[in-house]
């Protein structure tokens, strides 16, 4: 197992262009053969976030973004419901790193090493603050020919201030360039297969998170925006999705209680 000093150390020469291979290149290598076998864009995603979660140490949480042909924002694939809560929220000012790296007019890459001190984004900035972040990198995916726009964009948020710097950038510029390749190749699925099939499972999650909401609000008397904090921060401390700690908790509430904030 690759310890984090290792995975930075390795990090900063690949970005350098140390001509050592060290764990970096093994995962792209590694990578690549992957999506070579994935049969659908569904897939591509899944095998790509598993990856930057895997070479981005300090990803505590990763999504996509995918821009509609109406022009609309949506999350295809995320590591955790939190990361849709933050989507979200830039897809509703219409701010924030992911809309900004996704438009095709857009700066490609958006990158906020410290979020709290950051002033471009004032109404995403505070409420992702609010939901535990201390730092966001988003990059463009362009798949090429024929238009070379930007279809939309792969995101990476940290819980630490500092969490992200510019060699992360690197390895996530390789990493939305392996995924936007994978798109480009992969017709087993159409885009809006995709995104009916998340729009499925969103709403499954969001049931069950409503679901475990309300079992909150009701034992402990608090608002629904606090009801979603105890079990955002809960999901953080057990280290379990919040998808699955609020299924857990609706399917079992009359035998557990999630602790106190």
């Amino acid at each position: 197992m690759t310890s984090e000093q290792e995975w930075q150390h390795d990090k900063e020469n690949f970005v350098s262009g140390a001509p050592r291979p060290g764990p970096l290149a093994g995962e792209f290598a590694r990578l690549t053969g992957r999506l070579l076998t994935a049969p659908t864009v569904e897939d591509v995603l899944e095998r790509v976030l598993e990856a930057t979660t895997l070479m981005v140490p300090s990803a505590d949480l990763a999504s996509f973004t995918l821009i509609d042909a109406d022009g609309q924002f949506h999350t295809p694939a995320e590591t955790d419901e939190v990361a849709v809560e933050l989507d979200l929220l830039q897809y509703r000012f219409r701010e924030g790193p992911c809309v900004e790296a996704a438009e095709p007019a857009g700066p490609a890459v958006a990158i906020a090493p410290n979020l709290a001190g950051d002033p471009r984004w004032p109404q995403w900035g505070p409420a992702a603050a609010a939901l535990g972040v201390g730092a966001v990198l988003s990059t463009a995916l362009i798949p090429g020919a024929p238009t070379g726009r930007s279809v939309g964009a792969l995101n990476v948020y940290s819980r630490s201030p500092g969490g992200l710097d510019e060699a992360d950038r690197d390895v996530l510029l390789l990493l939305a360039t392996h995924a936007s390749l994978a798109i480009a190749a992969t017709d087993a699925v159409t885009r809006s297969q995709l995104q009916a099939a998340h729009l499925r499972r969103a709403i499954e999650g969001r049931d069950v998170i409503g679901q475990a909401k309300g079992i909150i609000m009701a034992r402990r008397g608090v608002s629904a925006a606090e009801a979603f904090d105890v079990l955002r921060r809960t999901s953080q401390d057990l280290n379990v999705k919040l998808a699955e700690l609020a299924r857990t908790l609706a399917e079992r509430h009359a035998e557990i209680d999630l602790p106190a904030g």
